[in-house]
């Protein structure tokens, strides 16, 4: 998830590649997906040519594919078609990774993308305990545990009540309540940033005709997410207590599947080009990132006239993930906001209010409190009020 909600446990083209499954020619790449119809109906740019420095936007085009498994590009490679730039993007695990700074990023989560999915759940659990508290393996399963069973352990048959007192599901029911504001999700393509595990993703593509992207930079959840694209299983460890798990591992379907794929990307540097988006999603991810401001413009830039977009957060700042300068509100409760992040993120999307106003955006709706609950363990729980927005682009400048 951009860094995802996840956080909060831690704290064109010039030339195009001759290849045989992939004609230069109209861009039609057969049998073949990271998936066809969003690459070429999306046309992402390159991340690093998108910097502001420069005039231009460079596509990115499918240079090799080393494993497709039933429609999808398992492993493979996009490319810059840029001259100047020729930059690579890895596809793995049915997952493009397209972002800017893309050495930093593959250091930082070269323990998920390197870890072994075939390990037996007995395995796994000893080497849980080997590693103990703590270590990257607990980090990873506690945040798929909490966030897998949120998204999906509404269809596990093997769910078990632990008298918790919540259901799964607490991020759909947000989602929902966020979208009675603005129904309408027809008018083009949709981006679900901060995706997660995907049940948001799914949800949206249920409800419209459109093509719908998740993206995220938690590479580990998104694994979970394509997994479940490509073969209709979802799989995850579903903590008890401590460092003790059960493998989970059933069937999941949702209408229009077939509409959904899920990319690893920065939100701060979306690589599409301006107006592209009719609908944006963003759940829980303005306190999960570097900077929500650049999140924020990002955003607005990605969005068509009249594109509507809904934000969700709980404004759970934590330094580690987002620089306490960088904060929207969450400190200086003496000055004239008293530290309230509503008001300051009210403030920036309304015209006027602030001197450094997103300009295009209006708000046209909100919640101030809406309930999110997540489920850490057996006996533990976390709950959140999140501040829902329904915003609109309006073209006009501040």
């Amino acid at each position: 998830m951009t860094d995802s909600a996840a956080n909060r446990i831690q704290r064109f083209a010039l030339v195009l590649p001759s290849h045989p499954m992939f004609p230069v020619e109209g861009l039609f790449f057969r049998n073949s997906s990271l998936r066809t119809a969003h690459f070429e109906q999306l046309q992402p740019i390159c991340p690093v040519c998108a910097d502001p420095t420069n005039q231009f936007e460079a596509r990115l085009c499918i240079e090799s594919v080393g494993a497709e498994s039933d429609q999808h590009i398992v492993e493979g490679i996009l490319r810059c078609t840029h001259s100047t730039c020729l930059s690579e993007f890895p596809i793995i695990d049915g997952i493009p990774i397209i972002h800017p700074q893309l050495r930093t990023y593959v250091t930082d989560n070269f323990f998920h993308i390197h870890a072994r999915q075939d390990l037996t759940a007995v395995t796994e659990s000893i080497l849980g305990d080997c590693c103990s508290q703590g270590s990257p393996l607990d980090v990873t399963r506690q945040h798929l545990s909490c966030y897998a069973w949120d998204h999906y352990a509404d269809r596990d048959s093997a769910e078990v009540d632990t008298n918790l007192g919540i259901l799964p599901g607490s991020v759909s029911r947000l989602l929902h309540q966020g979208l009675q504001a603005d129904a309408s999700l027809d008018n083009g393509p949709l981006l679900d940033i901060g995706c997660g595990v995907g049940r948001t993703t799914f949800e949206l593509a249920s409800q419209t005709q459109e093509l719908v992207l998740g993206i995220d930079i938690h590479f580990a959840m998104l694994q979970v997410a394509a997994l479940a694209l490509r073969t209709g299983v979802v799989r995850y460890p579903r903590r008890r207590v401590g460092l003790v798990y059960d493998r989970r591992e059933f069937q999941i379907e949702f209408p229009n599947m077939d509409q959904v794929d899920f990319w690893a990307c920065d939100v701060t540097a979306l690589p599409f080009s301006s107006g592209l988006f009719g609908q944006c999603t963003a759940m829980n991810v303005l306190d999960s990132v570097a900077s929500p401001y650049a999140f924020l413009n990002s955003l607005m830039r990605v969005m068509k006239l009249g594109g509507s977009a809904l934000i969700g957060s709980p404004y759970d700042w934590t330094a580690s993930v987002t620089p306490v300068e960088a904060w929207l509100g969450g400190h200086s409760q003496r000055g004239p906001q008293r530290g309230e992040s509503s008001v300051h993120v009210r403030q920036l999307l309304t015209p006027g209010m602030h001197s450094h106003a997103i300009a295009g955006l209006e708000i046209v709706g909100e919640l101030e409190k809406a309930p999110w609950t997540l489920r850490l363990h057996d006996r533990s729980t976390m709950s959140y009020q999140v501040h829902l927005i329904n915003l609109r682009k309006n073209g006009k400048l501040n």
